[in-house]
């Protein structure tokens, strides 16, 4: 079509069109470039984690990098990767809004800090040589920190109980003097406010004995998701495919000494 149709159908003046059109024959940049001092300073940093860890996106990039010092923004981080073309291109803003929607909507009141609401679940691993193994794991819903895994063969109500048991152990331990039952007495009232445990419906949590160790624990109260609504315990899900993506799917996992091994170096890294 004619240029002065053209400029009209896209809202640009013609003396614009005609001056970046001379520019982009004269091979210019149409604008820039700005001078950028703070990705300059942080870009061999962003770069080197971008190379070890090819399976991250911008935000854990950001996350590791603000954890070893360098004082930058997530916006600044995505912009250095999609310049150097390590930026993992995904439209999933979309899907995230939607997914966090959804965990929010299983909430009456969201949790506002750790050692409200953890999940808990089950998850299964294929080595080379040595067969199938199951995890057994606790997440905090507010923290999103893991704590320590329970690696077995099996996957039933005893696996469950040593899974609670060793988070309930890992979260005494990093309260330090505080017991976690003072932690959770609300100073106003003096009653406890239990943790809310959540996993699904599966037979280990249904359990007598897995039951019994709710009910004998005034930390823990125990809530079981709807069926087929596994969002409803999307932390400890995602989790998982962040061990198994990010990590076990691009190692040599031979036998179970080296599942542990791995899966111990991501939740180390992890949390």
């Amino acid at each position: 079509m004619p240029t002065t149709r053209f400029v009209a159908r896209v809202g640009i003046p013609l003396r614009t069109y005609r001056r970046h059109q001379a520019r982009a024959r004269a091979g210019a940049p149409l604008k820039g470039p700005w001078p950028a001092p703070v990705r300059t300073a942080h870009r061999q940093v962003i770069v080197d984690l971008a190379a070890a860890h090819p399976a991250w996106g911008h935000r854990k990039i950001w996350a590791m990098a603000r954890h070893a010092g360098h004082r930058l923004s997530q916006s600044t981080v995505a912009r250095l990767l999609d310049e150097e073309g390590l930026l993992l291109k995904a439209d999933y803003q979309r899907e995230r809004r939607e997914l966090a929607k959804a965990r929010k909507a299983a909430f009456a009141a969201p949790p506002t800090g750790p050692n409200q609401v953890w999940q808990l679940d089950f998850s299964e691993y294929e080595t080379a040589h040595g067969g199938t193994w199951r995890v057994a794991a606790v997440i905090d819903y507010w923290s999103k920190y893991e704590f320590a895994w329970h690696w077995s063969p099996t996957a039933n109500q005893h696996d469950a109980i040593t899974a609670v048991e060793l988070a309930l152990a890992e979260a005494q331990q990093l309260l330090g003097d505080q017991s976690l039952i003072e932690h959770l007495t609300d100073p106003d009232t003096g009653e406890i406010v239990p943790i809310t445990l959540v996993t699904d419906n599966g037979g280990p949590f249904r359990s007598f004995r897995f039951g019994a160790l709710i009910t004998g624990r005034p930390e823990l109260r125990h809530v079981r998701t709807r069926a087929r609504t596994p969002g409803q315990n999307g932390v400890r899900e995602r989790a998982f495919e962040s061990l198994k993506y990010e990590r076990l799917y691009r190692e040599q996992i031979d036998d179970a000494i080296d599942l542990v091994r791995a899966g111990e170096a991501h939740r180390v890294e992890f949390n």
